[in-house]
């Protein structure tokens, strides 16, 4: 009895040692692809919130932290597009904390004159066939921030029309555009105050993350 115990142990030790092997193999065999797929997809989203045609450096790389109230909780990232080495726009990470079913996590993309050159939703909850109307992947309605400009916090266009603005809403759901709209309105002002602050941020590289 204690024999077989002590062989089934044995057995079950190897096979745990086989497996953990096993998976530390495949691991560092497909990180780098991995690595390399996530890269690319940051540059593709990246790319639909800044048109590549407006920067010319690595805009991946210049990566800062940003704590501000008007992007949500927490830190963002800002990814900073530049033109033969002249700061031109940036991309931000923004929270809506006022979604229907919770937070909606989003990018937008602005130049420093108030000009909103795309948005992007990454991460959502809201009601399937209601409020997921904001992923471009159901509608287009995302698209119609690009190309707007927004005139100061003060621009009533910039709003839901059921507010008095511009966006249009969603036939029974106007809680999830109107904070995607709200967000990306505060994004679009702090992108603005940019330029006389780039020298104190501090760079993704200084992160512990």
């Amino acid at each position: 009895m204690l024999d077989a115990i002590r062989k089934n142990g044995v057995t079950l030790a190897l096979f745990a040692a086989v497996t953990t092997g096993l998976t530390a193999v495949i691991n560092s065999v497909t990180k780098p692809t991995i690595d390399h797929q996530t890269v690319l997809q940051q540059k593709l989203l990246l790319d639909q919130v800044v048109p590549p045609e407006l920067y010319n450096n690595a805009m991946q790389q210049e990566c800062y932290l940003i704590t501000n109230p008007a992007l949500g909780n927490g830190v963002h990232h800002l990814y900073l597009a530049r033109k033969d080495d002249q700061p031109v726009a940036a991309a931000v990470e923004t929270t809506a904390p006022d979604g229907y079913s919770g937070a909606i996590q989003m990018i937008v993309g602005a130049d420093f004159s108030g000009k909103v050159l795309g948005v992007r939703v990454v991460e959502h909850h809201e009601t399937p066939g209601l409020g997921d109307k904001i992923e471009l992947r159901i509608s287009n309605w995302i698209e119609s921030f690009s190309g707007v400009k927004l005139s100061g916090k003060d621009d009533k266009r910039f709003a839901v029309k059921k507010d008095g603005g511009d966006f249009d809403q969603f036939t029974g759901a106007t809680i999830t555009p109107r904070a995607v709209v709200n967000a990306a309105k505060r994004a679009t002002l702090y992108v603005e105050t940019l330029p006389q602050q780039l020298a104190s941020l501090p760079t993704c590289g200084d992160s512990n993350e």
